[in-house]
């Protein structure tokens, strides 16, 4: 058993090793969120999309801060102009248009998953924090949905959220799976 302390060099190469492996963590599952993002179904006024389910696994994976962060910098690269929002969409007016309540609440999903996974890794749980993550992601949507474009808040709730339940519950089942399987060996990636 190695009882000696390290040296302050080798504890900066520890912390640049593990700042680097968060840095890209972070950056894959921004990726992915883009690239699920273009395996669309299309539909008015909220296509069908696998966005949240990469939402869902970052918050799992990394953490609250670093899932988060993933979300931060997949809007921020559809905000500079990268086409990685649905239908390879891009630019601020995504952000005030329609769909743009959902991908205002990827980082706080992602940081509510993430924070409620880090409490308990059981089945039932992760399945709990993801439905929590959903939630969040569903009220955000549905409440700019109204405000921009559908002006009746029971059409909002039917095309924003009822229309997608059916599609999210098959995402959430296939996330919760795949976390619970991955985290016995790696529970987190952060």
């Amino acid at each position: 058993m190695d009882s000696q302390p390290r040296s302050a060099i080798e504890q900066i190469e520890i912390a640049d090793r593990n700042m680097l492996s968060q840095a890209l963590w972070i950056s894959a599952f921004s990726v992915l969120t883009a690239i699920g993002a273009q395996i669309e179904i299309p539909h008015y006024p909220v296509p069908f999309t696998m966005q949240t389910f990469f939402v869902l696994l970052s918050g799992a994976f990394l953490g609250a801060r670093n899932g988060a962060l993933s979300q931060v910098l997949y809007v921020g690269l559809g905000v500079v102009g990268l086409p990685v929002f649905s239908g390879a969409g891009f630019g601020f007016a995504r952000l005030i248009g329609p769909t743009g309540g959902y991908l205002l609440a990827f980082p706080v999903a992602a940081a509510l998953v993430g924070y409620l996974v880090q409490r308990r890794r059981s089945f039932g749980w992760i399945v709990v924090s993801m439905i929590a993550g959903l939630i969040v992601i569903f009220t955000s949507g549905t409440l700019q949905l109204y405000a921009t474009t559908i002006r009746s808040l029971p059409e909002a709730i039917s095309s924003g959220f009822l229309i997608l339940s059916w599609w999210d519950v098959l995402k959430l089942g296939a996330a919760s799976t795949i976390y619970h399987q991955f985290s016995k060996r790696w529970p987190t990636l952060y």
